[in-house]
């Protein structure tokens, strides 16, 4: 089938946005790379505050949704199409990727020598603090700016019948009857496809070196630019082969599977790595992050100004937003049938658990390689970068052979349950109309997924992990207005549906 027409004005801006970023940073690498951090140094030092307002706002929105009456609202049919199992397993695969696999691993490492609130490097309370934070920036913060956007458009095109799926479609009761072809929402839906691309780019960057460095320790090999580079096609061959089967055949099917694979690898680590270290520091750090929790989305160190909430927390709230309408986008597409309580409260509940037992397993396990004085992670990190650490961590596992090819073929997997959804997303946009059922073009699918591998390889090649953060700092930053307007949308639009407000004439609500 031919499938959906292209979107060509979105397509073809898209394209050369992505065209536009890429050229200077492959022939002006040296010029690019302090350009670019400075410009996320700005941002971070003079916008960051408002990442964490609407932080706050968010969760807040997100609670009166859930407790109010509109809650019940159910999104489309009267059963859900897929499992709950399959379901979760789609949304916590395309929310987080393989970046769980490294940052999980390394994270508390950075906190542990350079520990928040003025605490002493490397002293017990730095331990906490450490194991506290990696979970505090993959939790329910996290989720609830995915969560938003899924609501918000899930109504929009399930309830209102709004015949696109795109992140304008959850303005419908804002834009007019315009809508989509309006100015606004022509750019609502180009900020979205590009923060995905920067935000992608940035996930795989990271992804793609570890895989990577745990492929030359396996190999006794060197790593390079070229072995890198070889990871990231051959992951994007794989990601692009599972969007070309489509929802069901591929994207299902390679979630469920990375579900049990990803599990059966934090089993290996938690029963023969220190099971009671591991248990007894996640139940601490639980009570630990539910002590500080307000304190911790709300510190902005205006006084010492070390830098830390901009260089974590920022570039975390960042990251998620930049993921955000895209995720949003996706989970729409596989959540019919749901009611809006039943999608937001599971998210937050799928998402976080998940990232925490992440962290909780294979982060706790790195500490107790560090304090047990069996490696040295802090001092690799700062000797060879995370990317070779994680292998590293990994090969202090017994049988290091299986942990590591288990880590390669769960990462891997990882990659392609992330990318095939943000291809199906892109494309999704990028097309003209796409009705509840529908799915975009094959070759457009694909298009996206060669698309996605272009960007993270030119960040590479130029600055590693401070262009790649600041890749998508840079790229989040128009939709944190976006978000905003998402909110002030879907209440208007509840509100109007409810009849507490009359339809505006010249809105969609009319029509």
């Amino acid at each position: 089938m031919k499938g959906p027409e292209i979107d060509r004005v979105l397509f073809f801006s898209a394209v050369i946005v992505v065209a536009t970023a890429c050229i200077p940073l492959g022939i002006m690498e040296e010029q690019a790379a302090p350009y670019v951090s400075d410009l996320y140094d700005w941002i971070a030092s003079n916008m960051g505050v408002f990442y964490q307002v609407f932080a706050i706002g968010t969760m807040l929105f997100l609670a009166w949704l859930v407790f109010s009456r509109f809650g019940k609202i159910r999104l489309g049919g009267d059963e859900p199409d897929f499992s709950t199992f399959s379901w979760a397993g789609m949304l916590f695969c395309a929310g987080t990727g393989a970046s769980l696999l490294v940052w999980s691993g390394v994270e508390w490492a950075f906190y542990y020598d350079h520990p928040p609130y003025g605490v002493e490097p490397r002293s017990p309370e730095a331990v906490e603090w450490a194991a506290a934070y990696g979970p505090f920036h993959w939790g329910v913060t996290a989720w609830s700016f995915y969560a938003l956007p899924t609501i918000a458009i899930a109504y929009s095109f399930y309830v209102k019948k709004i015949p696109y799926l795109r992140a304008s479609a959850a303005m419908h009761s804002i834009l007019g009857r315009a809508g989509e072809n309006s100015i606004p929402g022509r750019l609502v839906d180009l900020f979205a496809m590009i923060a995905l691309l920067g935000g992608a780019g940035t996930s795989l960057g990271v992804i793609a070196p570890t895989i990577a460095a745990t492929i030359a320790e396996l190999m006794n090999w060197e790593t390079s630019f070229a072995l890198e580079l070889g990871v990231m096609t051959f992951c994007i061959g794989l990601f692009a082969f599972s969007v070309y089967m489509g929802i069901e055949k591929g994207i299902k099917r390679l979630s469920d599977l990375n579900v049990y694979f990803a599990l059966a690898f934090l089993a290996y680590i938690l029963i023969f790595g220190p099971t009671m270290f591991i248990l007894k520091t996640s139940v601490n750090t639980v009570g630990f992050m539910a002590e500080n929790f307000v304190r911790m989305m709300t510190w902005t160190d205006p006084v010492e100004n070390t830098g830390f909430v901009e260089s974590w927390t920022i570039f975390y709230w960042a990251w998620w937003i930049a993921f955000a309408p895209p995720i949003g986008l996706f989970v729409t597409r596989i959540s019919r049938g749901r009611t809006i309580r039943q999608v937001v409260l599971s998210m937050l509940l799928f998402g976080t658990m998940g990232c925490w037992i992440f962290y909780f397993v294979l982060g706790n396990y790195s500490l107790s390689v560090e304090l047990q004085n069996v490696a040295s992670v802090t001092r690799s990190l700062a000797d060879n970068g995370m990317y070779i650490t994680v292998a590293n961590v990994l090969a202090t596992l017994p049988v290091a052979v299986l942990a590591l090819t288990w880590f390669v073929v769960v990462s891997i997997i990882s990659v392609a349950t992330t990318y095939d959804s943000a291809s199906y997303t892109l494309a999704s946009t990028a097309s003209r109309q796409l009705r509840v059922g529908d799915d975009p073009a094959r070759w457009h699918r694909l298009f996206w997924a060669a698309i996605l591998g272009m960007l993270p390889i030119f960040m590479m090649w130029v600055g590693g992990l401070q262009v790649i953060r600041s890749g998508v700092l840079i790229a989040s930053l128009p939709l944190l207005a976006v978000g905003v307007a998402m909110a002030v949308a879907l209440r208007k639009s509840l509100r109007m549906d409810a009849g507490e407000i009359p339809a505006q004439s010249g809105s969609l609500e009319d029509e």
